[in-house]
């Protein structure tokens, strides 16, 4: 006999097919603006210093970025979906079977779907224009010349791929700052600074012997060097960005579409709203939330928040409006049950 799948086994599932196709999508949008650069156009705006005409040389435009938007829309419809088949046979006064579906169509859905993608794509382009920016000035403030100044920033091209590697395209500016810093401490010649470097957790631990040796030495990395390290460094933050993107995007895609979906059931009279509970079910980490550690089980009613331990109420877990501490990396989700016995429509 087949075993029932649990909550926690069916939200997974829908976390395993939707996370990857998430992460691919956002690479895949990076790829796709890399590899339409032309260089020799950026690098005549920055002779010009014409930091602005390099900038919209490089065309990042949020068309670009409709794949991904088109992954979260499927992993919101994928949840809507599961969280109507979830849902017990309900049946009216009569005992007829009531006969229920997930519409992606609605209006609560697809206002969701537009507001969020809208505002996600926007922030990311912005965000990439900041630390473009911030780079070509850093570069260019350095001394370096505009050829080296716009391969640090759009990548080197890999002679067996194709592709453009490194460069700080996809990064946040908080991220791109970090590569600009290890480029100052692996070119600076200062043992301490170098240091520093080996303590980065995303560099490319196989040039940690060449660090090494130069800081024995007391010498600066050759420049060739120091840009092969800094763009294996910048493509490890880059999947982690990757990562990041693909895991938030997915657990908000699916925590708003399991929740719109008992709630235009509500609204459309087929289940009480008094019937439904929601339980906070947390997932174990290497380095879980402590606070979302304590709300585990937490059961409140569907139109009551839950409370985190420091206050904040949060409708379920990656709601909208919910403070960034609460949402980055958790992988919390939240249960829905209906009283069975409770739900002949009145």
């Amino acid at each position: 006999m087949l075993r029932r799948l649990s909550s926690r086994e069916r939200f997974g599932i829908l976390v395993q097919q939707f996370e990857p196709i998430l992460r691919i999508a956002f690479l895949d949008a990076i790829d796709d603006i890399t590899s339409n650069i032309v260089l020799r156009r950026v690098v005549e705006r920055l002779e010009r210093f014409d930091i602005n005409g390099a900038i919209k040389a490089m065309h990042l435009d949020e068309a670009a970025f409709r794949p991904l938007d088109e992954a979260i829309r499927a992993a919101f419809n994928g949840g809507g979906v599961a969280a109507v088949e979830g849902m017990p046979t309900l049946r009216d006064p009569f005992g007829h079977t009531i006969v229920v579906r997930w519409d992606m169509r609605n209006l609560a859905a697809e206002e969701w779907l537009r507001l969020h993608s809208s505002t996600l794509i926007t922030g990311i382009v912005q965000d990439q224009e900041t630390a473009i920016r911030t780079a070509l000035e850093a570069g260019l403030a350095r001394g370096d010349n505009p050829t080296r100044t716009a391969l640090d920033v759009v990548g080197r091209v890999n002679r067996v791929t194709g592709t453009r590697e490194g460069g700080v395209i996809g990064l946040t500016a908080q991220q791109a700052g970090y590569v600009d810093n290890a480029r100052r401490e692996l070119s600076s010649g200062d043992p301490a600074a170098m240091r520093n470097y080996l303590d980065r957790g995303r560099r490319d631990k196989r040039f940690d012997r060449t660090v090494a040796k130069a800081i024995r030495e007391g010498k600066p990395l050759p420049a060739d060097m120091v840009a092969r390290i800094t763009s294996r460094y910048a493509d490890g933050l880059l999947k982690l960005r990757a990562d990041t993107i693909s895991l938030h995007e997915t657990f908000a895609a699916l925590g708003e579409s399991r929740d719109i979906a008992f709630r235009d059931q509500i609204t459309k009279g087929n289940v009480r709203a008094d019937t439904v509970t929601k339980t906070w079910r947390h997932t174990a980490q290497e380095r879980p939330r402590l606070q979302h550690v304590a709300m585990a089980g937490q059961v409140v009613r569907f139109d009551q928040p839950f409370m985190a331990p420091d206050g904040t109420a949060i409708p379920y877990p990656h709601a909208p409006g919910v403070p960034a501490r609460h949402t980055l990396g958790c992988k919390c989700f939240c249960e829905y049950k209906i009283d069975f016995a409770a739900t002949l429509v009145q």
